[in-house]
């Protein structure tokens, strides 16, 4: 910091202050004119020297708050929350944040604007989860703001988000279907077979199950080792394995013998595929659900090729999520009836997510329940 004092005018001082914004880096100037005496200058000009130096509010009141969340975003997400986490709150501040607010300063944000850019959200249509996520991540930006003594108050705080948030209605495969599904899977092309297959078998989430490497996958013990997520938008290889979903998400399950068997003939025969691409091969990726050279699966041909395989299976549309629900039901209606164990199982972050989605599927497996024993009781009493 640097204080200057000037003589502007026969008999009037001014001073100015020069400091670095600790937020931007940039070089910042504060001044103050229509002192009649050098001392007095000089007095409030240390005493907002103090100010800048000891109070991070006073040292940003002109910042805008699109400068702010970019900093927040950098300085106290990055390498602290998981990288989809992140690039989540980055979509927020980039796609609804910045745009609304553009220009305005963050200490002008009050709660009748902040609720306004809510309800904004809402009469463009979004949904309200997604009104919901977008406000977390401004919450959280803005109360760190308030730690930070850039705020005094949360404008975030006690907001009203509109809409009724939907029931959430689980897709999957009926058991009676999927037989059919994985036979015209099959006719369509060995790889995605293999990979809803594995799917269906295991519960995964898709990108989990891409970016599965030979190393973690265990014969001798029957298991697979779930510890990263296959990122399809990455630029580069460094970038394509990201952290699972939760912290949860990281875990190691086991295997049925016929998919440990499926799994020994597809590693014979990508060994062929390696011979035949030589040097062309992805060694270094070591993937077992991959395209032929062992490159990744791109997101897009999943999408399209599961889109097919639905429609010649005479199925209805439905996400590949779907197939994550598939394996539930099939381990529910088998008797899986723990919610604990379904939920380490699929690396849900909370007993309570596993127990929210599936409880109607419990349901209806209690009802078909509830038939046969009514089917039986009639039976033995000759009713």
């Amino acid at each position: 910091m640097g204080i200057s004092l000037n003589e502007y005018k026969e008999g009037l001082w001014e001073f100015r202050l020069t400091y670095y914004d600790p937020i931007t880096d940039q070089r910042k100037e504060r001044s103050k004119r229509g002192f009649k005496r050098k001392k007095d200058a000089r007095i409030e000009a240390q005493q907002l020297e103090e100010q800048l130096l000891n109070n991070f509010d006073t040292a940003n009141h002109n910042m805008l708050l699109k400068e702010y969340m970019q900093h927040w975003l950098v300085e106290y997400k990055k390498d602290v929350v998981r990288k989809n986490t992140y690039k989540l709150h980055q979509t927020n501040i980039n796609k609804h944040i910045i745009p609304y607010f553009q220009n305005i300063k963050i200490k002008n944000l009050k709660p009748t604007m902040y609720q306004k850019f809510l309800n904004h959200l809402y009469n463009e249509g979004y949904a309200k989860r997604t009104v919901e996520i977008v406000h977390g991540t401004l919450r959280n930006g803005l109360e760190k703001a308030k730690q930070l003594n850039i705020i005094d108050r949360n404008p975030a705080e006690g907001a009203t988000i509109k809409g009724k948030s939907k029931k959430q209605t689980i897709k999957f495969i009926d058991s009676s279907d999927i037989s059919n599904f994985l036979k015209e899977a099959r006719q369509y092309g060995y790889i995605y077979w293999m990979f809803y297959y594995f799917l269906i078998e295991t519960g995964m989430r898709k990108g989990e199950a891409a970016a599965i490497q030979w190393s973690d996958i265990n014969f001798k013990e029957k298991t697979v080792r779930i510890n990263k997520s296959l990122d399809f938008q990455a630029s580069t290889n460094d970038e394509l394995f990201g952290d699972t979903k939760t912290y949860r998400s990281t875990r190691t399950i086991t295997l049925r013998d016929p998919l440990i068997d499926k799994l020994k003939f597809h590693l014979k025969w990508q060994n062929e595929n390696k011979k035949t691409f030589g040097d062309l091969y992805h060694h270094d990726l070591n993937l077992v659900l991959c395209r032929d050279d062992g490159n990744y699966m791109p997101k897009s041909s999943l999408f399209n090729s599961f889109e097919r395989i639905l429609k010649r299976a005479g199925l209805p549309k439905l996400p590949i999520h779907s197939l994550r629900h598939t394996h539930v039901v099939i381990l529910m209606e088998s008797g899986w009836s723990d919610y604990k164990q379904i939920q380490e199982r699929l690396g849900h972050g909370s007993y309570q997510i596993t127990a929210d989605v599936y409880a109607h599927i419990s349901d209806r497996i209690n009802q078909e329940g509830m038939q046969k024993y009514d089917d039986y009781m009639k039976k033995i009493l000759n009713e």
